[in-house]
């Protein structure tokens, strides 16, 4: 079936942050409560045309701040020859790395190398297709959000920050919990040649996202905030005949 419409009817909770009276959670329970799942490797087609084995792993991943981009270099001197195939690329003599770039707005990223992310190992590697941190991760018994730059562990949840002016001229921070469809990618998100949010191949998960995606909102939100986002999802899924505003991409829609 087609990519759904960006837009479209969504329901959202609003809750105060148990952590801090100064601000507020604005979730989407459309999205979190949708049967979305990661199918790279099972029917994602990847977002550059010709290069479905890359996933969103075509551009390099941008590094949200100077903690992401040191915790990445330390999980990449773990990794080997046998667990990352560019590491020869990766990793100059005398061990000094070689994994971080600049776009043309002078961004640090991770580099990007035969026309995708230098971490990304490609089909046919003897150690495993797949990104070489978030295999490390798991071999380490660790979860990936501790190895991988913050947007890749992030995606497809998008957080975003507002501050909010109120009648009686107090602020509060307004903390969005969303879907990372395309337009999270700025004006180049619309040229994809494919995104998995809106698509029908993608929502076919048995736990809704809030359920799948615990670690990464645990991680967002902090856990007082995210038992309370989850008794509310749960509260919502409950409603009947079925929750008002399903993503359309979901089965039930």
């Amino acid at each position: 079936m087609p990519e759904v419409a960006l837009d479209f009817p969504r329901a959202w909770v609003e809750f105060p942050d148990p952590d801090n009276s100064e601000q507020i959670y604005h979730c989407d329970l459309t999205w979190l409560c949708s049967r979305w799942q990661c199918v790279w490797g099972s029917g994602c087609q990847g977002i550059r045309p010709g290069r479905a084995d890359d996933g969103c792993c075509t551009l390099g991943a941008h590094f949200s701040d100077t903690d992401d981009e040191k915790r990445v270099k330390e999980a990449a001197k773990q990794l080997t020859s046998e667990t990352w195939q560019f590491h020869a690329q990766g990793v100059r003599r005398g061990g000094r790395l070689a994994v971080v770039e600049t776009d043309d707005d002078g961004e640090r990223q991770t580099r990007v190398v035969d026309g995708a992310c230098i971490f990304l190992n490609r089909p046919g590697f003897p150690g495993g297709a797949g990104c070489a941190l978030h295999a490390q991760a798991l071999r380490e018994g660790r979860h990936p959000l501790e190895t991988k730059p913050d947007v890749c562990w992030q995606l497809p949840i998008r957080r975003t920050y507002d501050w909010i002016e109120r009648p009686d001229e107090t602020r509060v921070l307004q903390i969005s919990i969303g879907e990372y469809d395309r337009r999270g990618w700025g004006p180049g998100g619309h040229d994809l040649n494919w995104w998995c949010t809106g698509n029908t191949e993608a929502h076919t998960a048995f736990e809704p996202v809030y359920l799948s995606y615990r670690p990464e909102l645990v991680e967002l939100m902090g856990q007082p905030a995210y038992d309370q986002l989850a008794e509310l999802c749960e509260a919502y899924l409950a409603a009947r005949p079925r929750p008002l505003a399903v993503h359309p991409a979901d089965p039930e829609a």
